[in-house]
């Protein structure tokens, strides 16, 4: 009996910000069934994104979503702690997916066989509905960071580098939420 691939699409958000965490989610889409409105998150507005995210969840067969903390990006190194979410998020899935389709160039070590596509999260709606999700998810988290560590703008730029947060970084030191394995973080702890 041939058993039906199970394809995820696989995306992440926060890997280039001086700070959080990096965010990474996975979804698995009925076959044959779009979901209105879904495209790459970076195409759409916050509240656009805010819109379909639920909407994602609740006619998705499955999503997930994972994360890698602060100190695991600065001791594993950006790329493994991506890989790390994406792994995770994969876990997090109610269904066990046979292959993944992963935004980008770089394959994540998988317990099931790996696509990447570039530019996947406008082509794949599984990857474009993954962004969505990890990025919603890690804005989310960072509006509650800014409340926790007040004075650098987290929930404008979501600790992005932004002229802002580098003249904040430089005026307040870095917070314990601040990548400090990312040269402008750690140029900003030597100037001072």
């Amino acid at each position: 009996m041939l058993v039906d691939e199970i394809i995820c699409g696989i995306d992440e958000a926060g890997r280039g910000p001086l700070a959080g965490p990096v965010c990474a989610a996975a979804v698995i889409l009925r076959a044959g069934r779009r979901i209105r409105g879904v495209a790459d998150s970076k195409q759409l507005t916050e509240r656009q994104r805010e819109v379909l995210a639920p909407r994602i969840r609740a006619r998705a067969v499955a999503w997930g979503v994972g994360w890698a903390s602060v100190a695991e990006i600065d001791t594993l190194n950006i790329r493994q702690a991506n890989f790390l979410a994406m792994r995770r998020a994969v876990e997090a899935l109610a269904t066990a997916p046979t292959h993944a389709l992963v935004d980008g160039n770089d394959p994540p070590p998988l317990s099931c066989t790996v696509r990447c596509i570039v530019g996947g999260d406008a082509l794949e709606p599984a990857i474009s509905a993954a962004s969505i999700l990890a990025k919603t998810a890690r804005d989310a988290l960072m509006i509650a960071l800014d409340l926790e560590y007040p004075g650098y703008g987290f929930a404008s730029h979501k600790g992005y580098s932004v002229p802002a947060h580098l003249a904040a970084l430089r005026r307040l030191g870095p917070s314990p939420i601040h990548r400090m394995s990312f040269r402008p973080v750690r140029e900003c702890v030597r100037a001072a």
